[in-house]
């Protein structure tokens, strides 16, 4: 029972950064997946990795898993580098504009 804690990453379907700022404790797979014969699903007879516990901090997180005996390893994010514009986003529709117009 080995467990990874980490603060997740945006998805590609937002631009901003809401459900970052939370750290995650998430066990581990215990058992590989496998392909049921009859109806094709893929299921598993692990029940921890249904389980994704959620901490305010890095250290609530660490002190749980101490707490309650569970080996973990913990991952750094990696800050997100902030898109900033010389002139503003308005400046794509600027009027005066000298070069090409292109996507």
């Amino acid at each position: 029972m080995f467990a990874r804690i980490y603060r997740p990453a945006k998805t590609a379907m937002q631009s901003g950064t809401a459900k970052t700022h939370q750290w995650v404790l998430e066990y581990a797979p215990e058992q590989a997946k496998a392909i049921d014969p009859l109806m094709g699903w893929t299921g598993s007879g692990d029940m921890r990795g249904q389980v994704k516990l959620t901490f305010d901090s890095r250290e609530a997180a660490e002190d749980y898993a101490r707490r309650h005996g569970i080996p973990f390893q913990a991952y750094e994010p990696k800050e997100r580098k902030h898109n900033i514009r010389a002139k503003g986003y308005g400046a794509n529709f600027a009027t005066e504009r000298r070069g090409a117009w292109t996507h």
